[in-house]
C-alpha cells in the first residue's frame, strides 16, 4: 500500500467534502465551501496547505474569520460534576504543598494542567487514538474508518513512524498542536455523505506508533499522546491479544478509563468457525483481571468488538459506535475525571487515616497531669499546706516554743535561708526536662495516631516546636505565680524534697519546683505575705495571748511573795500561772487541729491553680500548633473527599 501525499489528499478534499462550518451551523455543499480570511486565503488548520478563494461580501449570514475561530475553540462550560472535582484538587493541591513534596504532587498539578489546557480547547471534537501492537492492523483500521489510504500499511516494521491524524471536521487545528502533530501529518477522510459519516463529524482520529515498537522513540511518542487523546481504540490480533507488555503497561493502569476505551479484536477473518468468539470471550476475560470495566448490558465501561479492517467485517459497526460516542460530546470530560480519580487514587495514602485521628479529652488531661508533675504543683500544694499551717503555729503557738524554734534555726547549719540559695541538683534538673519531653512525645504520638506519614510528620513537628522553650516558660510561669515576693524553701519539713512557698496574703498561687534550673524557689528569698487566715483566728491570737499573760502575772505574783513584796499565799497565783502554762500548748493544740482543714483547702488550691497554669502553659505552647495541623488536615481531608466524590473512612 501506498501513502497518499499532502498535495493528492489536498485534492481529494476539495473533491469529497461537502459540509464545512459557517458560525450559525453546517452548511450545505452548495454553501461557500471556505471561510474567507483577511487576505483571501484560509486555513483549516489541518492540512499544511493555502488555498485561494474568491472573496466574498460578509453578508447577515456569515461572520468574520476571527469570530468563527473562537466559537470553533472555546470550551463549552459544563454542568457535570468535574468542575468542582477539578477546583476541589486544585484547592487540595495548594493547602497540601507546605506538607507534601512536590513528587506527592507532581500526578496531580499535571492533570490540573492538561485539564485547563483540554477546556479552553474545543470541546466540539473528539480526540480518538488508534494503538496497538505491530501487525495488529491498526493502520489498516485507521484507513477503513477514514474511508482513504492516508496511512501506510505494509509487512514492514514498524510501519508507522510519527502519529498521524484525521479531522472529519474544520477547527481541531489547537487540539491537534497539544499532540504536537505537524501539519504534514493531519488529514481529512473521504466522506460519502451517509448517515455514518454524519455522526462522525467532530472526530479527529489519531494513528499511533506501534507501543511495543524496537524504536524508542516512537514508545515515547505513544505514551505521550495517550496522555492527551479523548478516548483510544485499543488494536489487538489473535496471536497478541493476551501480550504480558499490552496488559501490564497500558491496559492495567488506565483501567479507570473504562469508558473512554475501546478495544478491538482484529482480523478476526484469520479465525476459523467460532474460535473468534473463544478469543472474544478469553479476551473480556484478560480485561475484567485487569480491574476494566466492560460497558455490557447497558453499563458503563469499555466497548469490546471483534471486526476485520482488511475485509470490513464489523467495520461498520465500529463506525455506529464511534459516532453515537462522539455525539455525545463528553469524551473530554469523561477522560478528564478518570485522570481526577488516578490521581487521587494515588494520593489516597497521604490523605487518608486509619481509624479516627485527633487529640482526645483523656490525652489532654494526661498532657496537663504531667506538666503538673514537671512544674511540682503537687509539692507546692504541700508546701502551701505546710506554710498554711505554719503560720498558724506562728500566730497561735506559744511565744516560748516560738523563740525556740528560731534559735534552733540558727544553730542548724542548713538553715532554711541558706538551703534556699542553693541550686537544685543535676539529676533534679533532668528528670523534670525528661517529663517535660516525655509528656510532649506522648501527646504528639497521641495526636498522630492514624495520621497519614506526612500530616503525622507535621503534627510531631509542631509539638516538638513548641516545647522548645516549654520548660523555661514554666519556670516563668512559677516566677510569676509567687507574686513577685521574696520565696523561700520549707525543703526541712519533707528532707530532700524540694517544695515552694506559697504566695503573699492574696491567696495566689505558690511557687512551684522549676523545670529549667531546679525548684523555683531557689531564685528568691522567704516570701513576705502569709495566707489568708480564718474568722477564728483573732479569737485564738487573743486566747495565746491571754494565757501568756495569765503565765506572766503568775509568776510575778510568785516571785513577789518570794521576795516578801506581796503577802504569802502560793495557791492562787500557782493556780493562775499553771492555768497559763496548760492552756498555752491546749489553745495552740485546738488552733492546729482546726486549722486543717483550711490548710488542706489552701493547699489544694494552690496545687490547682498551678495545674492549670501549667496546662494553659501547654496548651499554648503545644497542644494549639497541634490542633491547628489537625484542623489543616481536616481540611484537606474535606477536599480530598469532594475530589474523590466517595466516603473515606475518616469521620
Amino acid at each position: 500500500m501506498t501513502a497518499v501525499t499532502d498535495q493528492d489528499h489536498g485534492q481529494d478534499q476539495d473533491q469529497d467534502r461537502n459540509r464545512t462550518e459557517g458560525p450559525h451551523g453546517r452548511m450545505p455543499l452548495d454553501g461557500p465551501r471556505s471561510i474567507p480570511g483577511p487576505a483571501g486565503r484560509w486555513d483549516d488548520g489541518l492540512i499544511a496547505r493555502r488555498a485561494v478563494a474568491a472573496p466574498e461580501e460578509p453578508g447577515p449570514e456569515t461572520a468574520p474569520d476571527d469570530d468563527v475561530r473562537r466559537r470553533v475553540e472555546a470550551y463549552v462550560p459544563s454542568d457535570t460534576p468535574l468542575r468542582p472535582r477539578l477546583d476541589a484538587l486544585r484547592e487540595l493541591v495548594g493547602l497540601s504543598r507546605a506538607r507534601l513534596d512536590r513528587t506527592t504532587l507532581a500526578e496531580a498539578g499535571r492533570v490540573l494542567d492538561e485539564a485547563a489546557t483540554r477546556q479552553r480547547l474545543s470541546s466540539r471534537h473528539t480526540v480518538v487514538a488508534i494503538a496497538g501492537a505491530s501487525g495488529s492492523g491498526k493502520s489498516t483500521l485507521f484507513n477503513a474508518l477514514a474511508g482513504a489510504q492516508i496511512s501506510d500499511a505494509g509487512l514492514r516494521r514498524p510501519t508507522t513512524a510519527a502519529p498521524l491524524a484525521c479531522s472529519w471536521t474544520d477547527g481541531a487545528a489547537g487540539l491537534l498542536d497539544r499532540l504536537a502533530i505537524p501539519g504534514r501529518l493531519r488529514r481529512r477522510p473521504q466522506q460519502a455523505g451517509t448517515e455514518a459519516d454524519e455522526a462522525l463529524q467532530g472526530l479527529v482520529l489519531v494513528d499511533l506508533p506501534d507501543h511495543d515498537s524496537a524504536a524508542t522513540g516512537h514508545r515515547e511518542q505513544v505514551d505521550r499522546v495517550l496522555a492527551l487523546v479523548d478516548a483510544v481504540i485499543w488494536v489487538v490480533d489473535p496471536e497478541k491479544y493476551a501480550d504480558a507488555a499490552l496488559h501490564e503497561r497500558y491496559l492495567r493502569p488506565l483501567a479507570g478509563h473504562a469508558e473512554v476505551t475501546f478495544v478491538v479484536l482484529n482480523q478476526v477473518d484469520r479465525l476459523p468457525g467460532d474460535a473468534a468468539d473463544q478469543v472474544l470471550d478469553d479476551l473480556r476475560r484478560l480485561l475484567d483481571d485487569d480491574g476494566m470495566a466492560l460497558g455490557e448490558h447497558g453499563e458503563p465501561g469499555a466497548t469490546v468488538l471483534s471486526l476485520s479492517a482488511l475485509t470490513g467485517e464489523g467495520v461498520g459497526e465500529l463506525r455506529e459506535l464511534l459516532g453515537r460516542f462522539v455525539q455525545e460530546r463528553t469524551a473530554a470530560a469523561r477522560r478528564l475525571s478518570a485522570d481526577v480519580d488516578v490521581a487521587a487514587a494515588k494520593l489516597r495514602h497521604v490523605y487518608v487515616a486509619e481509624g479516627r485521628p485527633g487529640l482526645g479529652e483523656q490525652a489532654r488531661e494526661e498532657f496537663a497531669e504531667r506538666l503538673g508533675e514537671a512544674v511540682g504543683a503537687a509539692a507546692a500544694g504541700q508546701a502551701a499546706e505546710r506554710e498554711w499551717r505554719r503560720n498558724a503555729g506562728r500566730a497561735c503557738g506559744t511565744p516560748w516554743l516560738r523563740l525556740w524554734r528560731w534559735y534552733e534555726s540558727t544553730r542548724r547549719p542548713g538553715s532554711l535561708d541558706r538551703a534556699a540559695a542553693l541550686p537544685a541538683p543535676p539529676e533534679e534538673q533532668l528528670t523534670a526536662r525528661q517529663c517535660v519531653e516525655q509528656a510532649v512525645r506522648t501527646v504528639a504520638d497521641a495526636a498522630a495516631d492514624g495520621l497519614p506519614g506526612p500530616w503525622a510528620q507535621a503534627v510531631r513537628e509542631a509539638a516538638v516546636h513548641g516545647a522548645d522553650g516549654l520548660p523555661e516558660a514554666l519556670d516563668e510561669l512559677a516566677e510569676r505565680a509567687a507574686g513577685g515576693g521574696r520565696v523561700g524553701a520549707a525543703a526541712g519539713d519533707t528532707g530532700a524534697e524540694p517544695v515552694a512557698a506559697a504566695d503573699g496574703a492574696d491567696g495566689g498561687a505558690p511557687m512551684a519546683t522549676g523545670v529549667a534550673g531546679g525548684p523555683a524557689a531557689a531564685q528568691g528569698g522567704r516570701t513576705g505575705g502569709k495566707p489568708p487566715r480564718p474568722a477564728w483566728w483573732p479569737a485564738a491570737v487573743l486566747a495565746q495571748a491571754s494565757m501568756t499573760l495569765l503565765q506572766i502575772f503568775g509568776g510575778l505574783w510568785l516571785l513577789g511573795q518570794i521576795v516578801g513584796v506581796l503577802e504569802p499565799g502560793l495557791l492562787t497565783p500557782a493556780l493562775v500561772m499553771l492555768t497559763g502554762v496548760i492552756g498555752g500548748p491546749l489553745v495552740e493544740w485546738s488552733c492546729a487541729a482546726a486549722a486543717r482543714g483550711p490548710a488542706r483547702r489552701y493547699g489544694q488550691e494552690a496545687e490547682r491553680r498551678l495545674r492549670e497554669a501549667a496546662a494553659a502553659c501547654g496548651r499554648a505552647r503545644v497542644l494549639d500548633p497541634v490542633a491547628a495541623e489537625l484542623v489543616r488536615y481536616r481540611e484537606v481531608r474535606e477536599r480530598y473527599v469532594a475530589v474523590t466524590e466517595f466516603s473515606t473512612t475518616v469521620r
